[in-house]
């Protein structure tokens, strides 16, 4: 368990300079990819971005978007429209992709925080916008990640109380 990434991964939201390199962005963007999917359906697509101007076009366009605008990388998971037939489980399932972001960058010693954008119709549109993404896609959220500028520690969250075994 010492090395285990869930027990490691803490929220990062500043990060160093240095940029992520295009293998490690391309095994976060696998690692999304193997999460569960409703069905299967898989209703992901996903915008890296690594362009100055554009990450910080992000990190301004919510009030809690910021990190994006600090960071190296921004991942920005979209949920797609057309051919979904549990569109009900969209949310779901780009959660589970975030997940693995988070836990992948683990793994390869970056650090990284997602943002929530969904279910913010506002939001989602002008995020939607920044990108020039077409109108079939959704924004769910922005991941910022990066190599981060301090060590942190996760602090347990297990409170044996909130469990009921039957």
């Amino acid at each position: 368990m010492k090395d285990d990434p869930i027990f490691l991964r803490t929220s990062v939201r500043e990060f160093t300079a240095e940029k992520v390199e295009e293998d490690k962005i391309e095994r976060l963007l696998k690692a999304a990819m193997q999460a569960p999917s409703a069905m299967n359906q898989q209703p992901w697509e996903f915008y890296a971005v690594t362009d100055p101007e554009t990450l910080k076009k992000l990190g301004k366009a919510t009030p809690f978007s910021s990190p994006a605008g600090r960071a190296p990388l921004a991942i920005v998971p979209m949920m797609k429209k057309d051919g979904i037939r549990l569109e009900q489980y969209r949310e779901i399932d780009l959660s589970f992709a975030c997940e693995n972001i988070l836990l992948e960058a683990e793994e390869l010693s970056l650090g990284g925080v997602v943002m929530g954008i969904a279910p913010f119709r506002t939001r989602m549109e002008d995020v939607r916008r920044i990108l020039n993404a077409p109108e079939n896609l959704e924004v769910f959220a922005i991941i910022a990640i990066g190599y981060p500028l301090r060590e942190q520690k996760q602090v347990s969250r297990y409170d044996p109380k909130r469990v009921h075994r039957i």
